[in-house]
């Protein structure tokens, strides 16, 4: 688990389930530091065999209020910002890639680098009280973390054109109604809310899981045929497995299925 060194970003295990919380007080503000612990936290939780899905949270009342603005306005000249952006991205990229499904738990703001790793996870739960946007713009600049290409692609392009361009921030019901997040909960409920359908995930089989999330990664980059031939050749891999035969036996004998990740 987190290791001693660590000091903005931790995580727990509680079930099959790594928590991973984001604490870099006032507001988590993603600097440098923050971001290579939270790639380090996510190498743990990909290599950790316990582990069958992942919630990532912000401690406090806010999930991400973004980038660190000092090392923004610390920035000299294009090479030094480009190294940060694709820094930041590498990061966001090795979360959208993980076989596990991660869920982002927004129990507050969300706003520039805190949407963009948002983004970055497979299912979103916002509390209701929560504000998400991009407002790079605001500062002359524009998202760095994959903000122009993740927002257009869940929200559509007119709809997250319109919010780059203004720097409008949005509720949690207008974000759920535009599908940017899954759910809308109690500002108290948001971990325990993501934590139940984590477990119910954790429920089913770890080869079918991950096989799932394979599919859809591949997907995000390949065309339709490339992506079904993709399909057909996992599902023959999870055709194989000891849970595929307990999966098929339990629906027979009409009981529930137990699993053995295998």
């Amino acid at each position: 688990m987190s290791t001693a060194t660590q000091q903005y970003v931790k995580w727990r295990l509680e079930d099959r389930v790594a928590i991973v919380t984001i604490d870099h007080a006032p507001v988590n503000a993603l600097n440098t530091a923050t971001m290579n612990e939270l790639s380090a936290v996510i190498d743990e939780v990909a290599a950790d065999e316990r582990v069958k899905a992942v919630i990532i949270t912000g401690n406090g009342m806010a999930f991400v209020a973004g980038a660190d603005i000092n090392e923004i306005a610390a920035i000299q000249n294009a090479d030094e910002a480009v190294r940060l952006v694709k820094g930041g991205q590498a990061v966001f990229d090795k979360i959208e890639s993980l076989t596990k499904p991660v869920i982002a738990a927004i129990n507050g703001v969300a706003l520039g680098g805190g949407l963009e790793l948002a983004m970055a996870c497979h299912i979103r739960i916002a509390s209701d009280r929560a504000k998400l946007g991009q407002p790079e713009i605001n500062l002359g600049i524009i998202p760095g973390f994959g903000g122009t290409q993740r927002l257009p692609r869940i929200v559509g392009w007119a709809k997250a054109t319109e919010l780059l361009l203004t720097a409008d921030n949005i509720t949690a019901q207008e974000a759920f109604r535009i599908g940017l997040v899954n759910k809308v909960v109690p500002e108290s409920d948001v971990v325990k809310q993501s934590l139940g359908l984590a477990k119910k995930i954790t429920g089913f089989g770890a080869q079918a899981i991950g096989a799932i999330m394979e599919a859809l990664a591949y997907g995000r980059s390949h065309d339709l045929a490339d992506s079904l031939d993709r399909e057909a050749q996992l599902f023959g891999r999870v055709a194989e497995t000891q849970d595929k035969k307990e999966g098929v036996a339990a629906f027979k004998e009409k009981r529930r299925p137990n699993f053995s990740d295998r």
